[in-house]
């Protein structure tokens, strides 16, 4: 909905005015609708349109505001009556009405309707514990005056961005990374862990970026720093499976469509209608079923196709327009593959591997069109165990559990490794990963489902690169998760990492930059903290049933979306890499993975293989041919901007 940037010099020194504008410059594409700054001394009437308070001046703010006509953030930076504390904010908050009764009752007034006013007085009434009454997607600066101090927040999900520079003399954020590369004299050293993450995730993990000290604050986190105390990041939330068995499928459904349709309603309060993406699939057909029973004119939809009918899912995203009589509109995919790549590498930040960003991008310009709000699908996977790698880490655990440890240790690794990996077979054949996971802990197995480039994954990294991770392995941050999840429950454990990893730093991440370089703000009413809280509580057995993922969710929405849709095979939203990298994008990955700077992070001759067995037909390495292609253009996107 917005962009927010700010700095605070811990030695006193005086933000300069033109420093904050630069930064906020960057965010146009997410708010704008205006801008608005805060220096926390008087500034000259050069500048008379900028937030004016006596003090220290060691902080300034800036803001870019996306009007979207309903749960307006209002203009900012934005002060309480006194002017002693300050707020920067992104985000929409759902139980504002709710907040502002409460807070009312406790005896503030409010001057405005605006979200970001409601916040203050939060925190005025609860400290840093404000966080923990929000209903909603947020990311937020608080500037307390008077106790000279910074208080960052962010939503429980994720859905909000909000990245944050510190060295010993001042701390910088902003909503994207390119805000605070705008500041002057910010090192753009890279991490290596980072980018060995990249290679094996396609995305880079909170709280690390791409950049050595630039971090993203992790999702369901706050973060408090004086001008006299250090830096303190802390956990306010997390999601906890504690299923409860004694609850009937029948009870599960009604309290699905119940929790889902209030997910929704909230989502669409205001007074501007949101639109929706619509993909075909189950979860963003559910959205916009439930939308089509709350609203009393047809929905906006959008869908986004391929001329390739092996990615094409329009033909069902059709079918839920013509049963619900939506507003319906929808474009097939046929620009260059070239230009498209070259905007995600600016919008993105960093490098991004998942090529579904290129319809995400389109699908949020097609609805830009009509709308400043659309739903989405989001999240149903992740919730309701529908991805198929959850079938197959269900399967693996159940056949790990037939055979000793030490046999799989020795002679089913042995067997693993000397296994070809052979994608030309058919899928029955292709034992590599099986044999592999069935040889490791449940943890690190999932985590080898989920990475690429096979067993020998770092060695796709320079010799340099390689050694300077000094045994760091990115299964380390699987492995921490696990622990946290707090379950034993192998279905469970593996939810719990998707949503802390792939949901957070991968799809929303995906949405939010597709949406925000369209200044389109998406809501995804899936994600909503007390739906998914529910969904936490709901027993395994009833996410995952046989071979069908969503086992639950699908049943509960057999009254409103057809069961063509509810059954079919699942496509996801995907794109004809292999063909792109066999005609456009060609040219572009031989002559970018030949430049000499490209050869410090990545081994030159593995590329190379890796490249003329995919164009052989051996294997199919479109996903992480894509990956290094991506990685190649943003280093010389990096190089250019340095």
């Amino acid at each position: 909905m917005c962009g927010i940037t700010g700095i605070i010099n811990f030695d006193g020194r005086p933000v300069e005015a033109s420093i904050i504008k630069a930064m906020t410059d960057t965010l146009v594409h997410r708010g704008p609708d205006g801008e608005g700054f805060f220096i926390n001394r008087s500034l000259s009437d050069s500048a008379p349109e900028w937030k004016q308070i006596n003090g220290t001046g060691n902080v300034g703010f800036g803001h870019r505001c996306l009007n979207t006509g309903d749960l307006a953030s209002g203009h900012q930076p934005m002060s309480n009556v006194e002017g002693t504390i300050w707020i920067i904010f992104d985000g929409g908050i759902y139980n504002y009405s709710d907040l502002r009764r409460k807070l009312e009752e406790s005896g503030y007034s409010f001057k405005t309707n605006y979200a970001a006013e409601a916040i203050i007085h939060a925190y005025e009434a609860w400290g840093d514990n404000c966080v923990n009454y929000l209903h909603g997607v947020f990311a937020f600066a608080v500037w307390d005056e008077r106790k000279k101090r910074l208080f960052l927040g962010r939503d429980r999900i994720g859905e909000k961005p909000l990245y944050y520079y510190r060295d010993d003399k001042r701390l910088i954020i902003g909503s994207e990374l390119k805000a605070v590369l705008a500041c002057p004299d910010v090192p753009r050293e890279l991490d290596s862990q980072a980018i060995y993450d990249y290679f094996c995730l396609m995305y880079i993990p909170a709280p690390k970026s791409i950049y050595k000290n630039i971090l993203k604050l992790p999702a369901g986190h706050v973060l408090s720093c004086g001008t006299h105390d250090g830096l303190q990041v802390r956990r306010y939330w997390d999601i906890k499976f504690q299923p409860e068995e004694d609850i009937s499928e029948k009870q599960w459904c009604e309290r699905i469509i119940e929790k889902l349709t209030e997910a929704v309603k909230i989502r669409m309060a205001g007074n501007v209608t949101p639109g929706a993406f619509l993909s075909g699939g189950v979860d963003s057909s559910a959205v916009v079923a439930i939308m089509n029973s709350l609203s009393g004119s047809p929905i906006k939809t959008s869908s986004i196709g391929f001329e390739e009918q092996k990615f094409n899912e329009l033909p069902y995203a059709r079918m839920m327009a013509q049963k619900y009589r939506t507003d319906h509109q929808e474009s097939v995919i046929r620009a260059g593959a070239v230009s498209i790549l070259e905007k995600l590498v600016w919008y993105y930040d960093e490098p991004f591997g998942d090529s579904s960003s290129v319809p995400t991008y389109y699908v949020s310009q097609l609805t830009r069109k009509r709308a400043s709000v659309a739903l989405s699908g989001d999240g149903g996977d992740e919730n309701f165990a529908g991805y198929r790698r959850h079938y197959f880490d269900f399967l693996e655990n159940r056949l790990r559990s037939m055979v000793p440890s030490c046999f799989r240790q020795t002679i089913i690794a042995l067997l693993a490794n000397i296994y070809p990996k052979a994608d030309w077979l058919p899928q029955v054949f292709r034992a590599k990963t099986l044999l592999t996971n069935l040889s490791l802990e449940p943890v690190e197995g999932y985590f080898n489902s989920v990475s690429w480039f096979g067993k020998q994954k770092s060695l796709i990294l320079s010799p340099d690169l390689r050694q300077e991770l000094k045994g760091y392995s990115p299964f380390e941050i699987f492995e921490q998760h696990g622990k946290n999840s707090g379950t034993n429950d192998p279905l469970s454990r593996i939810q719990y990492i998707d949503i802390k990893t792939y949901l957070v730093d991968d799809g929303l991440v995906k949405v939010d930059r597709a949406a925000m370089a369209n200044s389109l703000e998406v809501r995804a009413p899936i994600l909503d903290h007390g739906f998914m809280e529910l969904a936490a509580r709901i027993p395994s057995k009833m996410k995952l049933k046989g071979k069908e993922g969503k086992y639950i969710f699908k049943k509960a929405l057999k009254p409103l979306v057809p069961p063509e849709i509810l059954y079919r095979q699942k496509m996801g939203f995907s794109i004809p890499v292999k063909d792109w990298l066999r005609n456009d994008l060609k040219p572009v990955f031989e002559k970018l993975s030949a430049r000499r700077r490209f050869e410090n992070y990545l081994d030159g001759s593995m590329v190379k293989k890796l490249w003329l067995r995919h164009l052989s037909g051996v294997n199919d390495f479109s996903s992480e041919i894509w990956a290094i292609l991506f990685f190649a253009c943003w280093l010389e996107r990096m190089e250019q901007d340095h």
